[in-house]
């Protein structure tokens, strides 16, 4: 509660002297700092300010609105930017990341997933399907999303994950979450590794290192960057896709690179 009242009034002052700038042009760029850091708008001043707001709605509304047009124009460039770094050379971007299929593939699909959203789940099966069928043409990587504010199991699940792919078997590992997607536990992540024969000593310290968490968290960085909001979310050569694919949709892209 204390922090939330903080930051409404430090929002207050600073929305004051901005519009204070704007409107009546009291300060330079500096002393507007100097305002902001010292809290120092007079009750004068400030009773003019919003006086300001009372009557002209309109003008806070239109600046708002500039913001966001202006943000989404920045994240769609960003973004922009980064897809066609990655299609001109993917591997700075893949690195170590779990990847299965093809050498030389002719279509390259990097995926973000959450193990507990249950529409990755649903796209793990049109995945798996599709590589079954054309892994000497396809490349998959997998990079992490969890959805940890969401998803409860989320980080949990991918550092186990992450774990079973120190010792090559991200893979059934990553299946079986997707299988048994309802059942996400510490019961079920000792239990799978213990299917697989995993050396369970060395899988817990996997998971709890501090390895595995940079790992994740530059996963998530590239999310971010890319402006990725939720999961599964793709890089199809260079293409971003959001949303649970269709077989008949990768099929048409497989078809559309011969």
């Amino acid at each position: 509660m204390h922090c939330l009242i903080t930051a409404r009034q430090y929002l207050k002052r600073l929305v004051l002297i901005i519009i204070a700038i704007g409107f009546m042009g009291v300060a330079s760029p500096a002393k507007a700092m100097e305002l902001n850091q010292t809290g120092g708008l007079s009750k004068e001043l400030e009773q003019q300010v919003l006086e300001i707001i009372r009557q002209h709605p309109e003008v806070i509304l239109e600046s708002v609105e500039n913001y966001r047009q202006a943000q989404e124009r920045q994240q769609r460039q960003q973004q922009a930017e980064f897809l066609q770094a990655i299609k001109n050379n993917p591997q700075p971007f893949i690195r170590s990341s779990p990847t299965r299929g093809a050498i030389d593939p002719k279509l390259l699909i990097i995926e973000f997933s959450d193990f507990q959203c249950p529409y990755c789940a649903r796209v793990h099966d049109t995945l798996d399907h599709f590589m079954a069928l054309h892994g000497d043409a396809v490349t998959l990587v997998y990079k992490h999303f969890p959805l940890y504010q969401i998803h409860p199991q989320a980080m949990a699940a991918a550092r186990a994950a992450w774990a079973a792919n120190r010792q090559g078997k991200f893979w059934p590992y990553h299946d079986a979450l997707f299988a048994q997607q309802d059942q996400l536990s510490e019961d079920l992540y000792i239990q799978l590794a213990a299917d697989l024969d995993l050396d369970l000593e060395q899988f817990n310290r996997s998971r709890e290192s501090e390895m595995a968490i940079a790992s994740i968290n530059q996963d998530m960085q590239l999310a971010e960057e890319l402006g990725i909001a939720g999961t599964p979310f793709f890089v199809i050569n260079g293409e971003a896709v959001s949303g649970a694919i269709q077989e008949s949709f990768l099929e048409e892209k497989l078809d559309s690179v011969y």
